[in-house]
């Protein structure tokens, strides 16, 4: 008997097919649906040419071998060498409102494989996979997608991520292959292009309209990312952790999970798509007391001092940050036992008994006095060879036998597949937290993985944070790997915030900040302002542009207060008033992205009712005159009062503004929902590198 199997959210919907001559069979993985007095696979898809006599369909997971030319969800091999193939012969599916589980073994090969796909609040779906040995041999797994599914034709886009230190999150759109296309990462970390995802765009597809499909998989080390066409017309996509060759045998009744991947399909277009992710993303963070406090400005002291200070010139930062209304001080690298450069140290996590020779407490405490929050920074799975640790236990850090040991930043990668190196890590970070009020810890990673420790490392990083959250519930952590080089969703459980680059240049964060929000949120989008020339590029920006491209995510300052001049700092002071005053509307609430006319760029925060409304000028503008800005999302009020709250440029030289925005100034300005909908909402006119910020409030 056949069956259909139906798992719907607001917008889509995942059916499947069971009989007993094929098995479990994709039917529809798109919008939402009414399968209804649906027709079979088997009537549905008549005979082709050059064909099998016995049509396979789509399989959830495909037999290779037995017909099925796509790529394999799973991948196993015996203890020769050879491959296992799996093609179940029993099915088991259980079906509820919100979510579906399916179990498919297979007697011959010994093998039996659960997924399952559950709807989150928010629209999006959890995908989850796992591989189960019922033989009496060992095997070999190779290979286990942690979603696998078909896209239908209509779609003609996929938009994807690439970057470098310094370079984050560079926005790629490519044609839907004709073959094969994939996007594979193998440094040991998610990559400086972002978490491991993507997105698919039907033709008519933009920011607030058109089918959108968005994956992205909960892990922070290698992985694959696939979309390839089938001769029949449609393209499968999967995504996968990476495993190396031989890391994972399974013995008999032993089993292997794969990370969960994020599933969000919307026909409202890009920003309906983030906003399912941004949800997902947001239930998996777990904030000290249950529910985020509002995000507290940091000061980080590595651009203000980098190596260079001791106790004395770190409370002189400490001090002139809480002059302009800093909440938490950041202790950045070169506090501990022989760092006063990044050759050494590294794994002897011990306060540098000459500059701080009474410990960090002391200092913590008078941070804590002046009103602030105190953070450190660490390095925990790095390790320096010129380190105690090092010539203690070389054998700890990641390396192949009998090879040379590359390094990177003058360190080597610790073993964490390790449990005595875990063990060791969490006891030093432990005495660390238990001596002073440290009350967060930006947790870096500078180089890339060689050799890689496979997946058991990432999952040993995971052991160790858990750990650590567990007995420091209270204690906030930051992640960082040289900026953003591990920012993803597999992350989440175990952080509070992502550095999304060590680039503060306020033009470069425009494109990355835009791009980071695609799969995560601002509130733990880490965005700093800057010294000006700019520490990364030596690009000079006026500080309110740096300040407003800040406030967009979770505001910090990365510069010495106390080398501004006197009316920069009154500047800066003022800004940071400006974020604590719109910060609750700017964080836990939806997101909104859009392009106008000539270059502009805008980004809406807040609620259905309320929002801030950040236009983004970069470059010069070649019209005479700004173009109205058309506003999709204020349809869904009939009036709005706008307000204009800043423009945010270079002192001096103004450009002379219509009467219309010296009221929007002084006061709101009424526009009807449908007006600011379909003609838009009228510009100022802007110089390059400058920023608008208007406010929107619906009106009774």
């Amino acid at each position: 008997m056949t069956q259909i199997h139906a798992l719907h959210t607001t917008e889509a919907s995942l059916v499947l097919e069971h009989d007993a001559d094929r098995g479990v069979v994709w039917r529809h993985c798109g919008l939402r649906v009414d399968p209804g007095d649906l027709p079979t696979a088997a009537e549905a898809r008549g005979p082709a040419s050059f064909a099998f006599d016995h049509d396979i369909g789509v399989p959830l997971v495909p037999p290779a071998g037995l017909g099925w030319f796509g790529p394999p969800a799973v991948e196993v091999r015996d203890a020769r060498g050879l491959p296992v193939f799996f093609a179940p012969d029993g099915v088991a599916v259980a079906e509820s409102e919100d979510a579906l589980t399916v179990a498919l073994s297979d007697t011959v090969a010994g093998l039996e494989w659960t997924g399952s796909f559950t709807t989150l609040s928010g629209g999006a779906i959890r995908s989850s996979a796992a591989i189960r040995n019922t033989g009496n041999a060992p095997v070999l797994l190779v290979g286990l997608a942690s979603v696998q599914l078909p896209l239908a034709t209509g779609f003609a886009q996929v938009v994807s991520w690439r970057g470098r230190h310094n370079a984050e999150l560079d926005e790629c759109t490519e044609p839907m292959p004709r073959q094969r296309w994939e996007k594979v990462g193998r440094r040991g970390i998610s990559g400086h292009g972002g978490p491991p995802g993507l997105y698919v765009l039907a033709q008519d597809a933009g920011w607030q309209s058109g089918l959108t499909m968005a994956v992205q998989l909960e892990w922070s080390g290698d992985h694959s990312l696939a979309i390839e066409r089938d001769d029949e017309g449609f393209w499968t996509l999967s995504a996968a952790a990476t495993l190396a060759l031989g890391e994972v045998v399974l013995a008999p009744g032993e089993s292997h999970s794969a990370p969960a991947a994020l599933l969000a399909i919307s026909g409202n277009g890009r920003n309906a798509a983030m906003a399912q992710q941004h949800a997902a993303v947001r239930s998996m963070l777990r904030w000290p007391g249950g529910a985020m406090a509002p995000r507290p400005v940091h000061l980080n002291s590595w651009e203000a001092c980098y190596f260079d200070h001791d106790a004395a010139r770190i409370e002189a930062l400490a001090q002139a940050a809480a002059g302009i209304g800093i909440e938490r001080f950041v202790l950045d690298d070169g506090w501990f036992a022989g760092r006063r450069h990044d050759r050494a140290g590294l794994g002897d996590w011990t306060p540098d008994a000459v500059t701080y020779p009474d410990g960090l407490a002391p200092l913590a405490q008078r941070i804590e006095a002046m009103g602030m929050e105190f953070g450190l920074w660490v390095e925990p799975e790095m390790i320096n060879p010129d380190s105690d640790l090092y010539r203690a236990h070389p054998n700890w850090a990641l390396a192949l036998p009998d090879r040379e040991r590359p390094t990177a930043r003058h360190q080597l990668v610790l073993d964490m597949r390790r449990e005595e190196v875990r063990d060791y890590l969490f006891d030093r970070l432990d005495s660390v937290l238990s001596s002073a009020p440290i009350a967060y810890l930006k947790w870096d990673h500078n180089r890339d993985h060689a050799p890689s420790g496979g997946a058991a490392q990432v999952r040993g990083t995971y052991a160790l944070l858990e750990r650590l959250r567990a007995a420091y519930p209270n204690v906030e952590i930051e992640g960082c790997a040289g900026g953003g080089g591990r920012s993803d969703a597999g992350l989440v459980p175990y952080v509070h915030r992502f550095w999304t680059s060590d680039n503060i240049d306020a033009v470069a964060r425009v494109a990355m900040q835009r791009s980071f929000l695609a799969f995560l949120p601002p509130e733990i989008m880490g965005s700093h302002v800057g010294a000006s020339p700019a520490h990364a590029t030596g690009r000079t920006q006026a500080l309110a542009f740096r300040a407003a491209i800040a406030c967009m995510g979770h505001l910090g300052v990365e510069l010495d207060p106390a080398s501004l001049s006197d009316e920069d700092r009154t500047e800066l002071a003022r800004w940071i008033e400006f974020y604590k005053r719109w910060r609750g509307l700017l964080h836990g609430r939806e997101v909104h992205l859009g392009e106008g006319t000539d270059g502009l760029r805008w980004q809406a925060q807040g609620t259905a009712q309320r929002k801030l409304l950040f236009c983004i000028r970069t470059a010069l503008p070649q019209d005479r005159r700004p173009q109205p800005l058309p506003l999709h999302f204020a349809a869904s009020y009939p009036r709005w009062n706008v307000s204009l709250l800043e423009v945010a440029e270079q002192r001096g030289h103004g450009l002379p503004r219509a009467a219309q925005f010296d009221r929007m100034a002084s006061g709101p300005v009424r526009y009807t929902g449908s007006w600011l909908a379909q003609a838009g909402l009228p510009m100022p006119i802007q110089k390059a590198e400058s920023v608008a910020i208007f406010l929107l409030e619906a009106a009774e």
